[in-house]
């Protein structure tokens, strides 16, 4: 199995080529830094299932650094001010870097459905879910950063799950733990793919959501003192 330097320099190699790649497309060059960054970090997510260690540790703090900041554009876009918007992401960096995590630990396996391609659609659905920005295309860019890195995390372990030995290739037991669709564990499955599912439902009904909230959001409490007042309007 790659350890977690291997890991991380294959997706930042990948991440780089993707941003060259957006950079050629004619995206602008602060988007391709910021997808290159996301592919590159992005392969550490599948180690959210490992029980303890770097990787575990590495990715939960990426995922609580990075999902607030790809937020910012949607907590604009919905009125919150900045101070709103510095409560709200300290709220979700403290759930994901202690609930997220541990819920991981408890209830997930090494090499269990988290390694899978379902876990990596569902983790750029995700960061699809948490981003809002006008430009479609900036936004599916970003997406597919994640996807990319995550899938270079588990089309490496199955690479290194085939050994050359004694004049021939031989096949771990670990092979075809990462690269694949379904478990062994029932439960785990109909969990992913009812995940997966509820993710592809918000990311279609995403921008009908956003349409009608925006109708609203001259109505929507900007501060506290707007907050009191409200409240009090309803006694």
């Amino acid at each position: 199995m790659a350890d977690f330097r291997t890991h991380i320099c294959v997706s930042t190699v990948a991440g780089g080529f993707y941003g060259m790649a957006g950079y050629q497309a004619g995206l602008p060059w602060e988007s391709c830094l910021i997808g290159a960054a996301l592919c590159s970090v992005s392969g550490m997510l599948p180690d959210l299932d490992s029980d303890s260690g770097i990787p575990l540790r590495e990715a939960v703090a990426f995922a609580s650094a990075f999902v607030p900041m790809l937020m910012v554009d949607r907590l604009q876009r919905i009125g919150c001010n900045h101070e709103t918007m510095l409560l709200i992401t300290f709220a979700v960096y403290f759930f994901l870097r202690f609930a997220l995590a541990e819920i991981f630990r408890r209830y997930t396996v090494h090499r269990g459905m988290w390694h899978s391609v379902p876990a990596g659609l569902s983790a750029a659905l995700f960061a699809f879910v948490v981003c809002s920005c006008e430009n479609m295309n900036l936004r599916l860019f970003k997406t597919m950063a994640i996807f990319v890195g995550f899938m270079s995390h588990i089309l490496l372990d199955e690479i290194w799950s085939v050994e050359y030995r004694r004049g021939r290739y031989m096949f771990k037991h670990s092979f075809g733990t990462a690269l694949k669709f379904w478990s062994g564990n029932q439960t785990a499955n109909i969990f992913s793919y009812a995940l997966l599912a509820a993710l592809c439902f918000l990311a279609y009904k995403d921008e009908g959501i956003m349409s009608r909230f925006d109708n609203h959001v001259k109505d929507v409490p900007r501060t506290a003192t707007q907050w009191i007042q409200n409240v009090r309007s309803m006694w």
